[in-house]
């Protein structure tokens, strides 16, 4: 699993954190100051990269948390039919289908980018 443990004092808004084992995309940090008997607490809410469900995650600032490595990469569309797209991986040559979210339009030979952690695909909007 490409993954790698930071402190959570070490995230920023924007940037990835394993929220309930599915990697989010941070939207809100913020820290409550220490009281009379604790450390400082953060609160993150986040976004899942591939299933969109909002999380949340309340831990002390020197907690360790889990970063997943996402990947961006590049992809030309093969083929297009129906919902899917055909696409091959710039790098590997690899090919894969993938569904076309909701708004875009694909054609073949067109040049996408996208996200890929642990065999999961996201296009990039």
């Amino acid at each position: 699993m490409p993954r790698e443990q930071k402190q959570v004092r070490e995230l920023q808004e924007g940037s990835y954190v394993m929220m309930d084992s599915s990697p989010c995309k941070i939207n809100h940090y913020s820290t409550a100051k220490p009281g009379k008997h604790g450390s400082a607490k953060a609160r993150v809410e986040g976004k899942g990269v591939f299933d969109e469900k909002k999380r949340s995650l309340s831990q002390p600032v020197d907690a360790k948390v889990w970063v997943p490595i996402i990947e961006r990469k590049q992809g030309q569309v093969v083929s297009v039919s129906g919902d899917d797209a055909q696409v091959m991986d710039l790098d590997t040559y690899e090919t894969f289908t993938m569904r076309i979210p909701e708004g875009e339009d694909f054609n073949s030979d067109d040049t996408i980018e996208y996200l890929e952690y642990e065999g999961q695909r996201k296009v990039v909007g």
